[in-house]
């Protein structure tokens, strides 16, 4: 693509390029707080722009500052455009899928990662007998939860795009890196900037 097409494909979305939220780093306690502190400053009026780059951490900080985000435009009808930059991993890209795929926009160059939720964890079985099935199925019960808000963030992230979810669902097992370019053809994204 020359410079030209790049300047013109920019000159169509002039808010992306200074971020309101600016977040960048690990998805975590530390990041969320960055969020609602920036998302507190943003002008009262017009589109509200977060940018993003980030090689992932916990699931639900994106769950969370996502749902800010839903709330933000539920109740007040505002415009969210996401902007991922460089890298958008993993809970990076639960965050992403709280804004419609009309409204998502990257970067050149930046790469997307979805997989599947991660687990470690030991069962200890340490009693009277009669109390360690409930042990056991407290920790199935917990993996099942797990699979459930799994499958609706797949389904998130995929709504509106040229992507099935049995499509991510089959490839998030061994971390489905995409490229800029891709997710835009796929519909993931609206453009690549």
């Amino acid at each position: 693509m020359t410079d030209t097409a790049r300047a013109n494909i920019a000159s169509k979305y002039p808010l992306l390029a200074f971020p309101h939220v600016q977040l960048h780093g690990t998805v975590d306690d530390m990041m969320y707080a960055r969020f609602k502190t920036q998302l507190a400053e943003v002008p009262d009026t017009g589109p509200v722009v977060v940018s993003i780059t980030t090689l992932g951490g916990d699931p639900e900080m994106g769950r969370a500052m996502g749902d800010d985000i839903r709330l933000l435009r539920d109740y007040t009808g505002r415009e969210t455009l996401f902007l991922g930059k460089v890298a958008v991993y993993s809970a990076g890209a639960t965050f992403m899928s709280a804004f419609p795929v009309e409204k998502r926009f990257l970067t050149r160059g930046t790469r997307l990662m979805l997989h599947e939720r991660l687990m470690n964890s030991t069962v200890q079985l340490s009693g009277p007998l009669t109390t360690l099935p409930s042990v056991l199925r407290a920790k199935l019960h917990e993996i099942e939860e797990s699979i459930k808000i799994q499958e609706e963030g797949f389904r998130d992230i995929v709504a509106g795009s040229g992507v099935a979810f049995e499509e991510l669902q089959q490839k998030a097992p061994s971390n489905w890196y995409i490229e800029a370019e891709e997710a835009r053809d796929r519909g993931l994204v609206l453009d690549v900037i």
